[in-house]
């Protein structure tokens, strides 16, 4: 997602060439490998279009043909609903086939591989940033810890609701006219959505971090789970809470016994291990996923790691 929450977003695009779909879906979803196009039974041709924002985006891609790859989206959760056509997501491992108008999130957190056969895919992808946003407001859930079942499947019921939902938010996200503020407001409304439809698991912050008197606390809490790929620091960490570094130490210290540092760290080196844990040697290194949660010294990495799981990074990927 963009990094301008409020730039606004259209993109039309369509082809005929194999290597002119590989140049335009190339980038956009976290590719580990590529994606790979090839012709089935028609000539091979795709549409693609996008409406939207750097918050939320609406998007419809058509193939004549077959795509296959294996991806990790970052930043954004993405929902998938077929009009036409077949789709295998996480091929391998928790695989689902999902019906014409089913909708099912995309696995999260972790490369997942895929095949899509003369498709109409239609997708909502959200910011991870206003699903955080609102998990933290209706389950005290730290940033980045809501994890949504992508095997389960949604009863008639529910496909309505979301079905209705899918029409409020697309009336405001396809109307060009409609204001900045409103939109801000439906994308919440899409988390909220989110949450209500599909099966999830979260972490919940600590109750010293929730009592009202610590405000700052939990505001400095949520910011370094939300920011931890970042390169944030203490001090920006103190900035933002509205405490002064001093203040913040003390905070840390007396409520989580930890220090502002420590706790990065001890976050970073989770996110790793979580990754980690979901990823597999023939998708992911240790080196690439060290650097992406801000580990620049992969031997001080590495000593860090042993100490807070008392194994070798490199034999928790190798385990899974």
């Amino acid at each position: 997602m963009s990094d301008d929450p409020r730039r606004r977003v259209l993109v039309e695009a369509h082809g005929d060439d194999l290597a002119g779909a590989e140049r335009f879906f190339g980038s956009g979803y976290g590719e580990v490998g590529g994606l790979r196009f090839v012709e089935t039974r028609d000539p091979f041709h795709w549409r693609h279009t996008t409406r939207g924002d750097g918050e939320l985006t609406l998007r419809t891609t058509h193939f004549s043909g077959e795509v296959t790859g294996t991806i990790q989206p970052r930043g954004e959760r993405i929902v998938q609903w077929i009009g036409r056509g077949s789709a295998h997501m996480d091929i391998g491992r928790d695989e689902v086939t999902p019906e014409i108008g089913q909708p099912m999130p995309f696995p999260w957190g972790r490369p997942f591989s895929f095949r899509v056969t003369d498709v109409e895919q239609n997708l909502l992808h959200l910011s991870d940033r206003v699903l955080d946003e609102v998990a933290s407001e209706r389950e005290d859930a730290y940033p980045g810890s809501v994890r949504f079942d992508h095997t389960a499947v949604i009863d008639d019921e529910g496909r309505a609701r979301f079905n209705s939902a899918l029409r409020r938010i697309a009336q405001t996200y396809l109307d060009d006219s409609s204001d900045d503020a409103v939109r801000a407001e439906t994308a919440r409304y899409a988390a909220r959505v989110l949450l209500d439809t599909f099966p999830h698991t979260s972490r919940r912050l600590p109750d010293e971090v929730l009592a009202p008197r610590n405000v700052s606390l939990r505001q400095a809490v949520e910011y370094v789970h939300g920011r931890a790929h970042e390169p944030i620091t203490p001090s920006g960490v103190a900035k933002h809470a509205g405490l002064t570094p001093r203040g913040l130490q003390q905070a840390f210290s007396r409520h989580l016994d930890t220090t502002p540092s420590e706790y990065l760290r001890a976050v970073r080196l989770d996110r790793v291990r979580e990754e980690l844990v979901e990823g597999s040697p023939e998708t992911v290194t240790v080196a690439e996923v060290a650097k992406r949660w801000a580990f620049a010294h992969l031997g001080r990495f590495s000593a860090s790691y042993v100490q807070r799981f008392d194994e070798y990074p490199r034999e928790t990927l190798n385990r899974t």
